[in-house]
């Protein structure tokens, strides 16, 4: 879900990071959409749930860039560390964003809400808090999300998985196994579009059928969708990285931009009989459009300073955007549960309202929080390292 900082000498993928920005926002927008929506067919941004599909596929491609050629020198545990100065402080905001939003998001289908002690919500804080995914029988809100508090926040469960296998088997693969490994991974990702349930275990999600909808819980089904999700985008990304493929494309990340937006906002492709055409959709997507956007931009270079401009604002942006944002969705289906007689233009204001919102609250988490916290994390760790190196040195 978010960006790494490469090694100093490596010129860094302004135009990816542009790409993760613009994910980020056409998310937001899905999930504001999705309030009003009677089911996964009928979505306006219809396929914005592939946004996750692309962060994986983004960060599978940054984490072999960034680490792959320093990892021995730098160890696991090493690489580990700056994963969760990364990743985990976001994920702490977000957790606490929701559970002081918590109560006040008691809309008609979170029906937990109310019934939710705050012991309780004490006790799922800090679960979220510490990454921890919560099982169906422990929810609080409704939805059986491992986070109930902040949405979101399964993919970085599923991301937090990713970097695990990474650093302890997949880096280690040749190019030759790590193939054989995306092909196999692509396979998952095809049984769970096409629907063709190979073991048994999409029934509970019939709704979500020929979609790749899913991965938000702990049950067997929700369990097998997001493992399918993650392991092709993440580690094709890591492949394509180790292979260099670029295609230099000028107004490379324009072009880029509109194949995602493209990707996502795209309405349901066939419904009832001609369901399958709509996995067909999901699984090109994902096995052939984003990697093809990946190598373009990485292989493209803005030319402008208004669209480096730009990039670098969206890649700030996207992943406190991404991980904060779902509470405040929590709030407006409330909001509209409770105002469905008010004109089209009122909820329409309500939404353009929260959008730039959200935005503004993303930028306040990174500036004021996100940001100030990293460099002390890293400054503490660092010095901590010297410490130890020259106590070992006086020994």
């Amino acid at each position: 879900m978010a960006s790494d900082t490469p090694l100093a000498s490596k010129p860094r993928y302004e135009i990816l990071d542009g790409l993760r920005g613009v994910a980020a926002m056409l998310v937001v927008a899905f999930h504001l959409f999705e309030t009003y929506s009677p089911g996964p067919t009928e979505q306006i941004i219809n396929h914005g749930y592939l946004a996750v599909d692309f962060f994986f596929a983004l960060s599978g491609y940054v984490i072999g860039y960034a680490y792959d050629d320093r990892f021995t020198k730098m160890g696991t545990w090493g690489f580990f560390k700056r994963r969760i100065i990364r990743l985990h402080p976001m994920v702490i905001i977000g957790t606490l964003i929701g559970a002081a939003m918590f109560y006040f998001g008691d809309a008609p289908e979170f029906d937990l809400v109310s019934q939710t002690a705050v012991s309780s919500l004490l006790f799922v804080t800090l679960m979220g808090c510490l990454m921890l995914p919560l099982t169906p029988a422990m929810d609080i809100r409704g939805w059986q999300e491992v986070n109930p508090l902040n949405g979101a926040a399964w993919s970085l469960m599923w991301e937090y998985l990713a970097n695990i296998l990474y650093a302890l088997f997949i880096r280690r693969l040749s190019r030759r196994w790590l193939t054989a490994f995306v092909g196999v991974s692509a396979l998952l990702t095809i049984d769970v579009a096409m629907n063709f349930d190979t073991w048994g275990l999409l029934k509970a999600r019939e709704y979500a059928a020929f979609t790749l909808i899913g991965g938000f819980g702990l049950s067997a089904d929700q369990l097998y969708i997001g493992l399918s999700r993650l392991l092709f985008p993440f580690f094709a990304g890591l492949l394509l990285s180790r292979l260099g493929w670029k295609i230099n494309l000028r107004g490379g990340f324009w072009w880029c931009s509109l194949i995602v937006a493209a990707v996502l906002v795209m309405p349901c492709v066939g419904k009832e009989e001609f369901g399958w055409v709509n996995g067909l959709y999901c699984t090109v997507a994902v096995l052939a459009v984003f990697p093809l956007v990946l190598v373009v931009g990485a292989g493209s270079r803005t030319t402008d300073a208004a669209t480096t401009g730009w990039c670098k604002w969206l890649g700030a942006i996207s992943y406190p955007l991404y991980i904060t944002h779902y509470p405040w969705i929590y709030l407006q289906m409330k909001w509209a549960a409770d105002h469905q007689s008010l004109p089209l233009s009122t909820h329409v204001t309500v939404g353009v309202s929260i959008f730039l919102l959200v935005i503004a609250i993303a930028w306040a988490s990174l500036k004021l929080y996100d940001e100030p916290v990293r460099a002390w994390l890293t400054a503490h760790w660092r010095r901590k390292s010297v410490a130890v190196a020259n106590a070992g040195a006086a020994v």
